[in-house]
């Protein structure tokens, strides 16, 4: 028996859901009202929300790299970034 598809665009959860101090997922880094609206939200909105997880994403990723060349790592290092990251865009 074939599934159907319920929702054309899925849900970028990765089942982490634990968020920062601006509530943030630190797993699909959604903010609070983008989590709790994902259902109501059109395609159209979902695609924004989603261009802007992958913005957040890059912005992580390229403070995390800044961090590494200047020589500091670990756990700690990224709990740090975290708190940092400013994803009001």
């Amino acid at each position: 028996m074939e599934q159907l598809e319920f929702f054309v665009i899925p849900s970028p959860c990765r089942g982490v859901c634990e968020s920062n101090h601006k509530g943030y997922c630190k797993g699909c880094l959604r903010s609070r009202n983008e989590r709790l609206c994902w259902l109501r939200l059109s395609d159209t909105q979902k695609q924004h929300v989603l261009r802007l997880c992958r913005l957040r994403r890059r912005k992580l990723e390229q403070l995390l790299w800044l961090a590494q060349k200047a020589g500091k790592g670990g756990d700690e290092l990224m709990e740090q970034l975290w708190i940092q990251a400013d994803f009001d865009f």
